[in-house]
């Protein structure tokens, strides 16, 4: 068994949720939400309808889980994975529409939006470039100085948001492999997914315990870790929650939904 020697802390996961599509099945969300911690709820952009954001609220609020909307580019056909360049007005309206659709479905249950987590290549882009994570920083704190911006750590996000003083939840990948320069490695890439859970744990294991990135070269890169992402879509997500979940509450750390970790109050 794997263990870790750590100060107790305080530590979330969370899960990419309600993204029922021609590319991926949300039989899992309801066993998921029992596991982890924060849902980033598919807003019909990528992925997702009324109906799932209705039903993942719902459990979330079953479970004492924290509910966050997951902005995407609007493209269900490629699941919101293909780059697309817009200007800075057309990514504005693509959050804060997004976010206001799924406020207006949480508020009929007395919840609210959280939190706020970019899905798949408007993702991915903003964590290169500069310009656009700092105009999704800015739309965001625009929204809501509450929300809290949950970013992929040591990524041009974090600067950004930084930059305004935002609540800032760094976060780390548990199913999926980092280049050397801290990003993810493309989904075009073999070695993209971690489907093992076994191995999944050891990454995320590794990660926590020495507070930096395991690229897959074997580099480390010293980071923030407040947040464990686990993919929804990918091979034996469930069994790698389970795994993960098991493995940081044997080591001492509290696991907490966001809007209840102790920096965010």
């Amino acid at each position: 068994m794997l263990y870790l020697t750590i100060i107790t802390m305080e530590i979330n996961i969370n899960c990419d949720l309600g993204e029922k599509s021609k590319h991926h099945s949300n039989v899992n969300d309801p066993d998921l939400l029992k596991i982890v911690n924060s849902a980033n709820i598919a807003c019909g952009f990528h992925a997702g309808d009324e109906n799932t954001m209705h039903e993942v609220i719902k459990i979330s609020k079953n479970n004492g889980v924290s509910i966050g909307a997951h902005p995407s580019f609007n493209d269900p056909e490629n699941f919101g994975r293909t780059r697309i360049n817009l200007s800075s007005i057309e990514i504005k309206r693509l959050i804060i529409e997004q976010y206001e659709i799924l406020q207006d479905i949480a508020l009929k249950y007395n919840e609210k939006v959280s939190h706020i987590k970019p899905h798949g290549a408007l993702n991915n882009m903003a964590c290169e470039d500069i310009e656009l994570a700092n105009i999704i920083a800015k739309t965001i704190n625009e929204i809501s100085k509450d929300l809290i911006y949950l970013v992929p750590t040591g990524s041009k996000m974090e600067l950004a948001a930084k930059k305004f003083n935002m609540k800032i939840a760094c976060e780390i990948f548990a199913d999926r492999n980092y280049e050397d320069d801290g990003n993810l490695v493309s989904r075009k890439k073999s070695n993209a997914l971690i489907t093992d859970p076994e191995e999944a744990k050891r990454h995320v294991l590794s990660m926590v315990q020495n507070q930096s990135l395991n690229c897959h070269s074997g580099k480390q890169i010293p980071c923030e870790i407040d947040s464990v992402c686990i993919h929804g879509d990918n091979l034996n997500s469930l069994a790698t929650a389970e795994s993960i979940k098991k493995m940081l509450i044997t080591n001492g750390l509290k696991l907490k939904p966001l809007n209840s970790m102790e920096k965010f109050i």
